[in-house]
Parts: C-alpha cells; sequence; structure tokens
C-alpha cells in the first residue's frame, strides 16, 4: 500500500503591498478595524508586469534552491487557480510546464477553486498521482485577487493580497517518514455563491453571509471529519484555519473552544492569500519536530468548505 506524503512547501509572497493604514480616512475606518477585526496591516500586490504564473515560477525557485528537486523527476503539476495567467488560455499549468522545462510525460492542469483549494488539491493531486504511478507531484496555489479588486471597495480591497505557493508531494510505502493527509471532508452551498463573486470583472463580496457561512459550517465539518478519523479535538496539535481575517479565524477558535497557540495566524503582512494562505502556514509547521497532528479547514468562495487531518507516524 502506497500513500501520498508531503516533502516541503516554498512559497513567494511580492514584496510591493498597499497599507492599510494609508486608506482608513478614505473609507472612513473606525480606529481599531484594522488591527482587532481585519488583523491586516498591509496586503502584498503583484509588481506591474507579473502575473500568476510568475508567482508560481518565483515560489517553484524557493522549492529548488530549498530541497535541490530535479525537476527532470516531476511527474505532474496542479496549479490552484480562479484567477489564471493571462486570459486563461492555455491552463496555468501548461504555461508553467513549459517555463520549467519539465519532461513531456508530466501531467499538468489546473483546479477552479478559491479558499477551500489547497486541501482540494491535495485529494485531488494524491489520488491522481496513486492512480496513475506518480512518484513526485509539485501543488502549486496563485490566486492574485489584485486582477479583480476594485479599489473603491472597502470590503475588499483592505482584504485580499497575492501569494503562491507550492507543495512538493510523493508517493511512498505506507511506513514512509513525513506528513500524510489522513482523512477529508467537503462541503458546498452553491446556491449562496453569490455571495463571493465577480460581476462585470470586478470582485463583490457579501462579508456577513459569507461570514456566517463559515462560523457555521466549518465546526461541525471539522469534527465530522475527526470523527471519520478517530481523533478527538484535544488531540490535534494545530488548526490551520484558512486568513479569511482574524476576525472569522478569532470566532472558529472561540466556537470550537481551542486554545490560542493552537490557531495561529499569519495575514499581517499579506492579506488574505485565498487558496494559498493555508500553505503559508503549513511550511513552518512541517518542520515542527513537536507537530503530530495538524487539521486544515478552507473556507469561502462557492460557497466551499474543506477538511483534512494531517499525521506523521510516531
Amino acid at each position: 500500500m502506497t500513500v501520498t506524503v508531503l516533502r516541503a512547501i516554498a512559497s513567494y509572497v511580492p514584496g510591493t503591498a498597499e497599507y492599510n493604514a494609508e486608506k482608513a480616512e478614505r473609507f472612513s475606518i473606525a480606529p481599531g478595524f484594522i488591527d482587532d477585526k481585519l488583523g491586516i496591516a498591509r496586503v502584498s500586490r503583484m509588481a506591474p508586469g507579473e502575473d500568476t504564473g510568475d508567482l508560481c515560477e518565483r515560489a517553484f525557485a524557493a522549492l529548488e534552491k530549498r530541497t535541490g528537486l530535479d525537476r527532470h523527476a516531476v511527474d505532474c503539476i496542479v496549479v490552484v487557480t480562479q484567477n489564471p495567467h493571462g486570459g486563461g488560455l492555455p491552463h496555468t499549468s501548461a504555461l508553467l510546464h513549459g517555463r520549467l522545462g519539465l519532461v513531456e510525460s508530466c501531467a499538468s492542469f489546473d483546479l477552479s477553486l478559491g479558499c477551500s483549494g489547497y486541501v482540494y488539491g491535495l485529494s485531488v493531486m494524491g489520488s491522481f498521482m496513486r492512480a496513475n504511478g506518480c512518484a513526485r507531484g509539485l501543488l502549486f496555489t496563485a490566486d492574485p485577487y489584485s486582477k479583480i479588486i476594485d479599489a473603491d471597495d472597502r470590503d475588499t480591497v483592505l482584504l485580499f493580497g497575492d501569494g503562491a505557493s507550492v507543495t512538493l508531494l510523493e508517493t511512498a510505502p505506507d511506513d514512509a517518514d513525513g506528513w500524510r493527509p489522513a482523512r477529508f471532508r467537503f462541503m458546498t452551498r452553491g446556491a449562496d455563491g453569490d455571495a463571493l463573486c465577480v460581476r462585470d470583472g470586478r470582485l463583490t463580496m457579501k462579508g456577513r453571509q459569507v461570514f456566517n457561512f463559515s462560523a457555521t459550517a466549518v465546526p461541525p465539518l471539522i469534527s465530522a471529519m475527526l470523527a471519520d478519523a478517530g481523533v478527538a479535538l484535544e488531540d490535534v496539535d494545530r488548526f490551520l484555519f484558512h486568513q479569511g481575517s482574524k476576525y472569522i479565524v478569532d470566532t472558529l477558535r472561540q466556537r470550537m473552544k481551542l486554545p490560542e497557540h493552537k490557531v495561529p495566524l499569519k495575514l499581517y503582512d499579506q492579506g488574505n492569500t485565498v487558496s494559498s494562505s493555508i500553505p503559508l502556514m503549513l511550511q513552518d509547521a512541517l518542520d515542527d519536530a513537536e507537530l503530530w497532528r495538524i487539521v486544515l479547514a478552507g473556507f469561502g468562495v462557492g460557497l466551499s468548505a474543506a477538511s483534512c487531518l494531517l499525521e506523521r507516524p510516531c
């Protein structure tokens, strides 16, 4: 029997940024709102001339430097994005395949998913790799919302930042060392999908509706996933929630009665990076020798939610 193992994660967050404090007066933002509710001091922005594929390519360069990966040994790549490179044709993963000089036998496809996309991507790619005899794959996330944000919309321009990640996955024997997905759970409330959507080329968001979905749907989804795995809530070492805002992460932590040290925040200097928010946190957790079980939970655009339990052998 074989399993999918996460070997390494690398990322790229553009150095260019917009500072929310500079927008406070323009949008009549109450004192404390940015720090206490959003938890975002600045939102990262692609530089002029950058696009989705460029973010992925820079994340790959960081992974290659860290791991010494032989790019000719990559069997498949997947890019999670709803804001693809250029006009979206060809698919971003094909463009990236060419730029990286990967072998022609390497499978390449995109997944059109947002905030839940990384968790979905782990499931889809792991199954694809095992079903097709792929030994090594790369899961990219890059969803630069700066391509669709209305600069005059305070509900989105203060929130979303650009970034990318790449996760190195390997198919390995069941007794291999390393982090592996142990259980997944998914849900969709497509009837409410217009709560976060694009109209006339610009992003629109009904913030209260998205918040209510996240606050009510995610805790039972995680509970059901852990019950499937036979793992108690208190036996999980870290909970990596999609970084929608400080307020929603704090709300989930409080509703699930989780210790603060188990629920990190990572949006202060970059904002909500959509499908990249979870791997941006996970890249630090993978090397923490004190962690044995990690819960991932992505939620938002769709409306969609996905949860996953990662474990490593004791």
